[in-house]
């Protein structure tokens, strides 16, 4: 099955320029085919809010529901169709969380399990078509099989054999099931331990970065999706029902835990919960060991954490684009744009707290700085220290006669021997390179868009 593209492209629309000009081209030779004024729209799988414009806010929730009654459709009757042994292949291109969460609940609404996941480069990066954009240049196959109580029950009721694909309806995944629900309190401990084994098992195979994360989303959700039906501890206000579980919530989890268990590593084994921006500046420096990587590549971990690269480039000023790359902020780039204030008496992000505190040491000394720690609560602070113990490890500590070649080494390392001598430890420094490397993508991505459009956000890539 090829890519679903939730609202990538409006192929209809996009088909209307052509399809007026074959009509009166060719129209005359095949009156069946062109009826209509333009192309069918109302039967696209694509979630298109201009087409409930109509309904004002409502929009965009009708669009994506909408979107997701179509795919159950097409799903069940993929299901129907499919021998009992045969494997079903999904090709999905996206870049938001939504859309996943869209994909799964379809696929396993209509009785699949989803058995594994594979990330595939497909996108050349000198296709036209691709050129200037934030499209991402890898597709996901999902493997999925009919869930076993889908084949048991056909085989009783005497169909859904190799002879007779027929099967019994699927549980719808919108409305809670009948009978033998499991629970996901019941089985959120499962889906932590797998989330954690695959990405110990696939770290030894070496696999990292971002790739660690989408390598788990095979296996956790086939967890839910042999477990189904899987309903939550809350309850419809309307039908007094449990609501069933989002796959998102499961993917959630299995990324938490693929971060706690990169964290633990740069944190001698001890499981601290920062909020998601500083774990994003963290996983960034551990993935990529460089300020300036690939733009689809910061997307992707941006994602893995459920974040969005229009908040990291826009109101939070993280990064900035370059080209097909995106570079980290430095402190005092950061207070250029608002977002590092020595004179602020809290922090919404603990990176915040740490840059305006690198900011202090390095324009007004260790002095300033250690009277900026102590008003504002940070020197004992047990997750500023982590932060600045895990940024520690993790960004490169290279020297150059003497000299460190990251700047953000340097203060760390400052800062560390004026307040933390005793706490915090320095990682063996590494020698430094013959010749300075290209710095290369986990992905080796396709070209991004050279101006990021904020308006664009929200817009995904072309699939």
């Amino acid at each position: 099955l090829d890519k679903w593209v939730h609202h990538n492209v409006q192929y209809a629309e996009l088909s209307d320029y052509f399809y007026v000009w074959l009509k009166r081209s060719v129209g005359h030779l095949f009156p069946d085919l062109f009826t209509d004024e333009l192309t069918n729209k109302d039967d696209e799988a694509v979630a298109n809010p201009a087409r409930f414009a109509s309904l004002g806010k409502k929009k965009r929730d009708l669009a994506e529901q909408d979107y997701e009654r179509k795919m159950a459709a097409a799903f069940r009757e993929m299901h129907r169709v499919l021998r009992d042994d045969g494997v079903l292949t999904v090709m999905f291109t996206h870049k938001r969380v939504e859309a996943w969460d869209t994909l799964a609940s379809a696929l396993i609404g209509a009785g699949f399990t989803i058995h594994a996941s594979w990330p595939v480069h497909t996108e050349s990066e000198h296709s036209l078509h691709q050129a200037k954009k934030n499209a991402a240049a890898s597709t996901i196959l999902l493997v999925c099989r009919k869930r076993e109580s889908e084949v048991l029950r056909s085989w009783g009721s005497g169909v859904g054999s190799p002879q007779d694909p027929t099967t019994a309806k699927p549980q719808n995944p919108t409305t809670p099931p009948p009978q033998d629900p499991i629970w996901w309190d019941d089985i959120k401990g499962r889906v932590r331990r797998v989330a954690r084994e695959k990405a110990q098992q696939y770290a030894q195979q070496g696999i990292t970065g971002v790739d660690l994360y989408i390598s788990t989303f095979g296996p956790t959700l086939s967890v839910i999706s042999e477990q189904w039906p899987v309903l939550t501890s809350e309850v419809d206000p309307r039908s007094g029902e449990p609501i069933p579980l989002r796959p998102e919530i499961a993917l959630d989890l299995a990324r938490e835990e693929v971060i706690r268990l990169r964290k633990e590593g740069l944190l001698a084994g001890r499981a601290i919960t920062f909020d998601a921006v500083t774990d994003w500046y963290l996983m960034a420096w551990d993935a990529f060991q460089a300020e300036e990587f690939p733009f689809d590549e910061a997307r992707k971990l941006a994602l893995a954490l459920g974040l969005e690269m229009a908040d990291l480039l826009g109101p939070l000023k993280l990064v900035a684009k370059k080209s097909q790359s995106v570079v980290l902020q430095r402190p005092e780039q950061r207070r250029k744009k608002g977002m590092v204030d020595p004179e602020a008496a809290l922090f919404a992000h603990t990176i915040d707290a740490v840059h305006t505190a690198m900011l202090i040491y390095t324009e007004d000394g260790a002095g300033a700085c250690d009277v900026f720690l102590q008003n504002r609560g940070l020197k004992r602070d047990a997750a500023f220290k982590a932060v600045l113990q895990a940024l520690i490890n993790a960004i490169p500590r290279t020297r150059i006669k003497g000299k460190f070649v990251r700047p953000e080494a340097d203060i760390l390392d400052r800062m560390r021997l004026a307040f933390y001598a005793d706490e915090l430890t320095a990682p063996p420094e590494e020698e430094p390179p013959l010749s300075a490397p290209r710095q290369g993508g986990l992905f080796d991505d396709a070209a991004q868009e050279e101006n990021f459009d904020g308006d664009d956000a929200d817009e995904e890539e072309d699939a």
